[in-house]
């Protein structure tokens, strides 16, 4: 039997991950020092653990509502409210999924015509283009540069703007590079939506992980947003709940309606003993993660001290748990460097390139590891460039 022909065509173009590609080649090595998968290093502190546990014990093993039990959406729309400034109703507002992923997947999906496009700012999560072909819109970047923070600017917005533009996607701080958007960028972002009558995804996974005391400002609580503002958020990163597998979506009550009905008949609800665990991550989960918080900070800046010393220029970002250094002086590509440095180092890194075309030159390390592996990563960067 011919399966190319079985596929549909829509997603026999979407290319494989280049994340999980180059780590293919990592597994099964413990030589390695990984830089790569952006996974905390912490355990889920226990407290949340102990809730899924007593979830399980106390025989709490059923469906839950297709939305996500009230009490934990009670917790959600508390939380957004004194962290982001929004507040939405828990009953009809605010949509538990399975991961911030799903919550892309079927806001694109509830929102979408085939052949209107979604705009994002890129380099950016590998998933974001894949998501917008598999809902059968069309995906445009805008790239966003070293120079200017990889921020995205209205300017550069508003240049690929047209009537079929449906969907604005942002992710701030970004996935891969740290970046963060001004104040003044995300009024000028803000005022194009409204002018232009677009759907905001912000995609806000790494809110929390924000340094140098600068508060972290969502789009949906600027003025005219809310109403045309998909807010999505999780517990897999300031959490450290990756394989909890949880998210959330807050919006307008007929877009989470929408987005319910493909949940429903999708995924039906997300796991009963992780919603309980998030509302004890919600509840009293702020001291652990302002200590991850911190441990982040100090690597952060290990990081983008060393790799400036090396002579790779890093900027600062401004939040998450990425730094993304400029390797292009190296006459290298992404992918050049990182095998490079994977076979002669034992040292993994994403390339740039996995994050678009606008990531060629550039590469990802994930600082959500130790500092002690921190250290020998930088040496052996610092021996392999040497080299070059």
């Amino acid at each position: 039997m011919d399966y190319t022909a079985k596929i549909a065509r829509h997603v026999a173009s979407i290319p494989r991950s280049g994340i999980r590609d180059f780590f293919e080649l990592v597994q099964g090595r413990d030589d390695v020092i990984s830089l790569g998968v952006g996974e905390p290093d912490f355990v889920t502190p226990w407290h949340i653990r102990e809730a899924a546990i007593y979830s399980l014990e106390k025989g709490q093993t059923t469906y839950t509502s297709n939305l996500g039990l009230l009490s934990l959406r009670k917790s959600i729309s508390k939380y957004v409210s004194g962290f982001f400034d929004v507040n939405y109703d828990p009953a009809k507002e605010v949509l538990v999924t399975v991961g911030v992923s799903e919550a892309i997947d079927i806001a694109l999906r509830a929102l979408l015509n085939p052949g209107e496009e979604v705009i994002y700012h890129e380099p950016c999560y590998v998933s974001y283009s894949p998501s917008i072909v598999m809902a059968h819109g069309v995906a445009v970047a805008v790239e966003t540069t070293k120079e200017d923070g990889f921020s995205l600017k209205p300017e550069a917005l508003e240049k690929v703007i047209t009537p079929k533009s449906r969907i604005l996607m942002l992710n701030f701080p970004t996935n891969p590079t740290g970046s963060v958007a001004s104040n003044e960028d995300l009024e000028g972002i803000a005022k194009l939506a409204i002018k232009h009558d677009l759907i905001v995804l912000t995609d806000e996974i790494y809110s929390e992980l924000r340094y140098d005391g600068i508060q972290h400002v969502s789009i949906a609580s600027l003025p005219g947003m809310k109403e045309r503002t998909i807010l999505m958020h999780g517990f897999s990163k300031a959490f450290a709940m990756t394989g909890f597998r949880l998210g959330y979506a807050c919006a307008p009550q007929p877009i989470i309606e929408a987005m319910m009905k493909i949940h429903q008949y999708s995924m039906l609800c997300a796991p009963i003993m992780s919603q309980n665990a998030a509302i004890e991550a919600l509840e009293n989960g702020g001291p652990q993660m302002l200590m991850m918080k911190e441990s982040y900070h100090q690597r952060r800046d290990f990081l983008v001290k060393r790799f400036n010393e090396i002579g790779l220029d890093c900027h600062t970002p401004g939040g998450a748990f990425y730094v993304f250094p400029d390797i292009r002086k190296t006459g290298l590509s992404s992918k050049e460097f990182a095998m490079g440095l994977l076979e002669a180092e034992s040292v993994a890194a994403v390339p740039g390139s996995a994050f678009g075309s606008s990531g060629e030159g550039f590469l990802r390390c994930c600082y959500a590891t130790g500092m002690e592996d921190l250290r020998k990563a930088m040496e052996s960067i610092e021996r392999f460039v040497s080299k070059i």
